[in-house]
């Protein structure tokens, strides 16, 4: 029996030019190279330029991965866009990264859920495609984290960086089974009692301004490689799977500690494990495609590889993707 299944067929990802490494962060704040690599691993991040806005760098992102499917901009018929940056208020960034790409015919919109964003938008897209509602879609990640973090507080503007990432999924009918290419399952969760542990201490609504992002570190390293586990778990039972059959964990990109203790804890050697934390920091719904753009842009990732995403973010929102590549 024929299954239809969203299949990747390009990825790409895009980092602003400027890079800010631990050195230049401690002429700004108190802090040190050695004590951030100690805590989070990272040792350097990208920063977008003046003028430089979320959108810019969807549409790099959202270029490259057209340019490795061999795909031209007309075929897209949806565009899903996980960011907690948006251009504007209104309308939705994914809108002008359509109009930037030249697409004028389909549906573009944006997904809000922090760092599990780009998984939110994964399921979202895969489920339009497998009921039949569109056919080619670039599912992005892109943030400019830059804009929201309190530059005075070490203990967040450390950690993240900006940048984007995208796919280029499209419908095909597949024999079904976990040999098949393509998203096997996604599964997402989300509990709002989390909300003051993670947060952006601004808004339209609430304070009429963007704020800055507030985190209580401890809290969140604490429950995150438990949630993070449990959806790496719930995806493999779902598909009849086991640790050993990953080929490639794609984490999102919080802290080397968070993702080591995680994959130890789910049972993936570190070698399995995609890193890009040490160069990209943080960055967010931007994470998670980032890391996939360039493993597989190095030959990592193979086709028929077995490749499990994972992630977590304010709200608490938090999630988990299966892809046959």
């Amino acid at each position: 029996m024929s299954v239809l299944r969203s299949q990747v067929e390009g990825w790409g990802g895009y980092l602003p030019e400027r890079v800010l490494s631990n050195e230049d962060l401690a002429r700004m704040v108190d802090t040190s190279d050695s004590w951030i690599v100690e805590r989070t691993g990272v040792r350097q991040r990208h920063i977008a330029a003046p003028g430089e806005y979320t959108s810019h760098l969807a549409i790099h992102a959202a270029e490259a991965a057209l340019a490795t499917a061999g795909a031209s901009a007309d075929e897209i018929d949806l565009i899903v866009l996980a960011t907690s940056t948006p251009d504007n208020t209104f309308p939705a960034t994914a809108t002008k990264v359509q109009a930037g790409l030249g697409v004028t015919h389909g549906a573009a919109f944006d997904v809000q859920a922090v760092c599990t964003g780009f998984v939110y938008a994964l399921a979202i897209a895969d489920n339009f495609i497998k009921a039949g509602q569109f056919k080619c879609a670039l599912v992005i990640g892109a943030e400019t984290f830059s804009r929201i973090l309190d530059w005075t507080d070490r203990s967040t503007c450390v950690l993240f960086g900006d940048g984007a990432g995208a796919l280029l999924l499209r419908a095909a009918n597949t024999s079904g089974g976990n040999d098949a290419r393509g998203v096997l399952s996604t599964h997402l969760h989300s509990d709002g009692r989390q909300h003051d542990l993670l947060f952006v201490d601004g808004g339209p609504s609430s304070t009429q301004t963007v704020g800055h992002l507030r985190m209580s570190g401890r809290d969140v390293f604490r429950r995150a490689v438990g949630l993070l586990a449990e959806a790496v778990e719930e995806a493999l039972a779902a598909n009849g799977l086991s640790a050993s059959d990953i080929d490639w964990l794609a984490p999102h990109q919080a802290n080397k500690r968070i993702l080591d203790a995680t994959a130890r804890k789910v049972g993936v050697p570190e070698h399995k494990v995609v890193c890009t934390v040490d160069r990209h920091a943080n960055t967010s719904a931007a994470s998670i495609p980032l890391a996939l753009a360039e493993a597989a842009g190095d030959g990592r990732i193979q086709p028929g590889h077995l490749v499990v995403l994972e992630g977590m973010g304010g709200g608490f929102t938090w999630g988990s993707a299966v892809i046959r590549w």
